[in-house]
């Protein structure tokens, strides 16, 4: 019997990506979809492609995805975001993979970012490989509330065609998944003990203009024309926005503490 695939996405309110990302796996044996209350179209085009269309409450990034994957019913699994199409090319290399019997148990999947129509090639953002395609039984998502990856029980290899990843078709976009992400960060940072100096205004000014140097100059990101300047300026805004608001966040644990000092001498 041949090997069956399991594509698992996690939706909400994606209508505006979601059909390009199905059309790309409808070959897949099976395609699961968790939605975590979509108000606008996702779901109904997502039973276009496929009837294993659930309902889940969110439960963090790393969370929904295992959710996602307990729910498949094949011998591998591929895990991709809703704006995540293939490349044919790498329709024909899961295929063959799966079909070898000298398969790793976990793959790694080059992706391409799009940004404001561009191809990002440089500054770090390809290839950007993501563990995404495993044997079922062997991955796992890290349950962390953002920035979540795949641990694999076994040996990994790499795939040579790319996922296709559209993230931010406009600036308005970009900006609201930047305050989005860094907020999320800012829980990472404290449910790992970040120490406070961490915060620091040095940090919070020199962070940004390290990462700014290191992706623009350092890796060619100025390569990219306008949409490399573009995007790596974004990202540097993330890198201030998240340090700024855990230093935001440090200020009022301290206040918070002091009230709850002078309490005691009510």
């Amino acid at each position: 019997m041949n090997p069956r695939l399991s594509v698992a996405i996690i939706t909400l309110n994606e209508e505006a990506n979601i059909r390009r990302t199905l059309e790309s796996i409808r070959w897949a044996d099976e395609i699961i979809v968790l939605d975590s209350g979509s108000t606008d179209r996702t779901v109904s085009i997502c039973r276009e492609f496929t009837d294993l269309v659930f309902q889940q409450d969110w439960l963090g990034y790393g969370k929904q995805k295992n959710a996602a994957i307990d729910r498949a019913g094949g011998d591998w699994v591929l895990s991709l975001d809703a704006d995540e199409p293939i490349e044919p090319a790498l329709a024909d290399e899961i295929r063959a993979i799966m079909a070898s019997p000298d398969a790793r148990d976990g793959y790694r999947i080059p992706r391409k970012t799009f940004f404001l129509g561009r191809w990002v090639r440089h500054g770090g953002w390809y290839p950007d490989y993501n563990l995404r395609l495993f044997r079922k039984g062997k991955g796992r998502f890290s349950e962390r509330v953002v920035h979540e990856s795949v641990t694999v029980d076994g040996t990994i290899g790499a795939t040579r065609h790319a996922i296709l990843h559209y993230a931010y078709p406009d600036l308005s976009s970009y900006l609201a998944s930047i305050n989005r992400y860094s907020s999320l960060a800012v829980e990472v940072m404290a449910q790992r003990g970040i120490p406070a100096r961490k915060t620091s205004w040095v940090t919070i000014v020199f962070r940004p203009v390290a990462t700014f140097l290191l992706k623009y100059v350092f890796r060619l990101g100025f390569l990219d024309g306008k949409q490399g300047l573009l995007i790596n300026l974004f990202h540097s805004w993330y890198v201030f926005a998240k340090y700024a608001k855990a230093w935001e966040r440090t200020q009022r644990r301290a206040a918070a503490g002091n009230r709850g000092r002078n309490d005691l001498f009510l």
